[in-house]
């Protein structure tokens, strides 16, 4: 049984699962369709030299907002993995030698599931 505060951590995690939530649906509200909706005319059509750089930079946001929300919902499920142990009474425990992770490693990242030795 592990001797923290798991009220403390269930509290951090629930906080960063709401967080989270929120933020892959900004990025789902803001990113509706495909890039092809999202560039409209200018794919269609064929890449007009004119806007190029148009399409390069929207290319790239839409990327970079995707990578953002794929390693968002990594966390939540990490998160949620967490909570579970706190459930079964395994958190705060390394899973590959089953010693306490120092306190300051679950402040930090509350639903590590390894020691920083094991990292």
């Amino acid at each position: 049984m592990s001797t923290i505060d798991t009220d403390e951590f269930r509290t951090l995690l629930e906080q960063e699962r709401e967080r989270l939530t929120k933020a892959v649906k900004f990025l789902h509200d803001e990113n509706p369709g495909s890039i092809t909706e999202e560039l409209g005319d200018i794919i269609e059509a064929g890449i007009d030299y004119n806007h190029l750089g148009d399409t390069a930079s929207a290319t790239f946001d839409r990327e970079l907002d995707e990578g953002i929300g794929e390693r968002a919902q990594q966390t939540i499920g990490e998160i949620e993995a967490a909570l579970k142990r706190i459930e079964d009474g395994t958190y705060g425990f390394c899973e590959v030698d089953r010693e306490p992770i120092p306190v300051e490693r679950l402040r930090a990242i509350p639903w590590a599931r390894t020691c920083i030795k094991h990292s």
